[in-house]
């Protein structure tokens, strides 16, 4: 209880501050406010930080404490107990929304990226069969049950009646994608990272999203076309495919040159950061170029930064802080502030909701757990992968937004969702501690875990960069040799100095 005191404090000062500014006549000229702006990004920031930090420690993620910022400074709360100041430190108008806004689509870019760079791709190669099952049956199952279920909805659920293929495909998406960002960070907090099954969880998570960003991109180029054209489908897919082939071949050299030459060549302070965001704005433009949504340009971008060998752990963990500290809450404060609760006292909304939460989790459950199964898994294995796909999110908030951005879900879709992400999510982490605990250690797991746990503790595994002084000699060619397999090995980058004739 005492742990909470801080964030209720500050929601209860939240509400002295807007109608104590709402009174004194602060930002009511009627045009955007920088001030009401700057209100708005304390509040989000100091609320959602105080919630992060209560949910961490009972054991949630912290984006779900940034989420319920939004939604008790939103109309589910804050709107409920004083509708008047909270309309005024939240306009719906158009113009000071708009300022807000600009903040969280960049931080939908910024989130993408960071997403890509914690996409193990190692990892999906080293448990791709189980992985690639897993992540088959668990997107398709789930899909097929959402896109179902958008295709029988009352038209009065849907924004737009005449484009109901891309409100089901929509929410046959959303609900579809596991969160890797959660599921990994659960299954590292728990130290099972390393476990058989808990790399075969985040493997699968990653394959999920990468699906999920490749099919958002086709369904943005579908509503934004107003009609379901075969000839555009068509171009946004062959151009979303050759759009990865490129990145993925010759796109990820010229991102390792490009990282290498800011770090090697430029003097300037957080110069390879700078390098970075820059080509993650020219991947969004050229993916917006050709018809499919900037997101997938973001997230490719995180795709090929992650994979580049020149990226130390400090320069990960600046722009890690400034996505975490400032883009993130505010996007996911905006998300809640978005949804609105209230509806769910209409008990049509309620049961609808329900059954989403339902169909959601059961279709999760089940194709993971198929998956599991097929993938060559035993029966507790496979209950602990079905445990830990249904975490939803961060990712199901970033899908549902950009469906309400385009036009694809009305506003009572996306509280639905929002819910199902909030509820399935905070399910997750002791559903998947029960099922993980119940899992001995096999023989060939336990040997590999010892080793790597050695290898960890040794000077070697800390190495980010190599520096060899060598000459022509014997021993210079050895210690080149020796310094070629270490670096090859961990795919770290090596700068040799020559020295004079050997003596």
């Amino acid at each position: 209880m005492r742990r909470a005191l801080p964030a209720l404090t500050l929601a209860t000062a939240a509400f002295v501050l807007a109608g104590s500014a709402q009174a004194a006549g602060i930002g009511s000229g009627g045009g955007p406010s920088e001030v009401v702006l700057l209100i708005q990004i304390v509040l989000l920031l100091s609320l959602g930080r105080l919630l992060g930090e209560a949910m961490l420690r009972v054991g949630q993620p912290a984006v779900m404490g940034q989420l319920l910022a939004g939604l008790l400074l939103g109309p589910s709360f804050f709107g409920a107990v004083w509708p008047e100041a909270q309309h005024w430190l939240f306009p719906p108008g158009r113009d000071q929304r708009a300022l807000l806004d600009g903040i969280a689509q960049l931080g939908i870019l910024l989130l993408l990226l960071m997403t890509g760079m914690e996409t193990d791709l190692a990892l999906v190669r080293k448990v791709r069969r189980a992985a690639v099952s897993v992540s088959v049956t668990g997107v398709a199952v789930p899909f097929a049950c959402g896109f179902l279920l958008g295709w029988f909805l009352p038209e009065a659920m849907l924004p737009h009646p005449e484009l109901r293929l891309v409100t089901s495909l929509f929410l046959g998406t959303a609900l579809a994608i596991s969160s890797v960002k959660i599921v990994a960070m659960v299954v590292r907090e728990m130290n099972f990272l390393r476990r058989n099954v808990g790399q075969v969880i985040v493997a699968s998570a990653i394959i999920d999203d990468t699906i999920g960003w490749v099919i958002i991109a086709v369904i943005f180029s579908l509503a934004r076309a107003g009609t379901i054209d075969p000839w555009e489908v068509g171009r946004s897919l062959a151009g979303t495919l050759v759009f990865l082939g490129i990145s993925l071949t010759v796109g990820r050299r010229l991102v390792f040159w490009l990282i290498r030459w800011a770090n090697d060549s430029l003097r300037s302070e957080a110069a390879v950061i700078t390098a970075i965001l820059v080509l993650m704005g020219v991947l969004a433009l050229i993916t917006q170029a050709i018809g499919v949504h900037t997101v997938l340009g973001a997230f490719v971008a995180g795709l090929l930064v992650g994979q580049s060998p020149i990226l130390t752990r400090r320069i990960d963990e600046q722009l890690r802080g400034v996505v975490t500290a400032l883009f993130a809450p505010i996007f996911f404060g905006l998300a809640g502030l978005s949804a609105d609760l209230t509806i769910l006292r209409d008990p049509r909304l309620l049961l609808l909701t329900l059954g989403l939460i339902a169909v959601a989790s059961l279709g999760k459950f089940a194709g993971a757990f198929a998956g599991g199964l097929i993938g060559g898994l035993r029966r507790p294995e496979s209950l602990a992968l079905a445990c830990g796909m249904n975490a939803r999110g961060s990712t199901e908030v970033i899908v549902a937004s950009i469906g309400l951005g385009m036009g694809a879900l009305s506003q009572d879709l996306f509280t639905m969702i929002v819910a199902m992400a909030l509820i399935t999510t905070l399910a997750m982490p002791p559903m998947l501690r029960w099922a993980l605990h119940r899992l001995p250690l096999a023989g060939e797991e336990k040997a590999r875990l010892a080793r790597e746990a050695a290898e960890e503790t040794g000077f070697v595994a800390r190495l980010e960069r190599l520096l060899v002084a060598a000459d022509d000699g014997a021993k210079g060619r050895f210690a080149a040799r020796i310094a070629g397999l270490v670096a090859g090995s961990r795919g770290m980058p090596v700068t040799v100095v020559r020295l004079g004739e050997p003596t």
